[in-house]
């Protein structure tokens, strides 16, 4: 398995897509347990990095990333612009001036990612937030490397997310709620699930239009 800046492209046009059919529905889960606007901030957000990707022809990894990154601290409000956008500037701090990776490194750039994200952050497993969602994946993606199944890495991203579900928020705004916060999926969690069905997507090799 190889993904090069094609891919990654491919990959965030993808994620865009999923973002901007769910916004509604990313917004109900956050108005339900937070600020109410993780559906049109990751909508907006991602749509803008789109815009900044679509005609720039980019030599390596660590370029593109970079550039998203920046895009989602600049433009995406909230809390999701800098983890988001935290993530994907530790991702491209990974893979600079590689031209394409193969499985193994794409787990090491996730865990990077990752742990960019704790940092920023300060959430842990369990504390129902994105990390829910990325921490169980990205071990996946490690322990397999070559050998993953995308449609494993599927199947356990919308596991892990259902799973927020019977959780107490320990962070964010939806702390304040407290046991309320049980019985409602985490908005952050659910696109994290997004951003990683539409990597396994890509890494099956399915077909997209910009």
């Amino acid at each position: 398995m190889l993904f090069d800046v094609s891919g990654a492209k491919h990959w965030i046009v993808r994620l865009n897509q999923k973002l901007q059919e769910q916004k509604k529905y990313l917004t109900s889960l956050d108005q339900a347990i937070g600020d109410g606007d993780h559906g049109l901030n990751m909508a907006r957000g991602f749509q803008e990095v789109v815009l900044k990707i679509h005609d720039t022809e980019y030599k390596d990894l660590g370029t593109f990333f970079k550039d998203v990154g920046m895009t989602l601290i600049l433009k995406v409000g909230g809390a999701s612009g800098p983890l988001y956008g935290t993530a994907f500037l530790k991702f491209s701090m990974e893979l600079k001036e590689k031209k394409e990776i193969n499985g193994i490194e794409l787990g090491e750039a996730l865990s990077a990612a990752l742990e960019g994200i704790r940092s920023r952050g300060r959430a842990q497993l369990g504390d129902k937030t994105i990390v829910d969602v990325w921490e169980p994946v990205v071990d996946l993606m490690m322990s397999e490397g070559e050998n993953l199944n995308p449609d494993e890495l599927i199947r356990l991203a919308n596991e892990k997310m259902e799973d927020t579900k019977d959780m107490e928020a320990k962070k964010g705004r939806a702390a304040y709620l407290g046991k309320r916060s049980i019985g409602h999926i985490d908005p952050g969690a659910t696109s994290s699930m997004y951003l990683f069905e539409a990597l396994a997507e890509v890494l099956k090799g399915e077909s997209y239009e910009e």
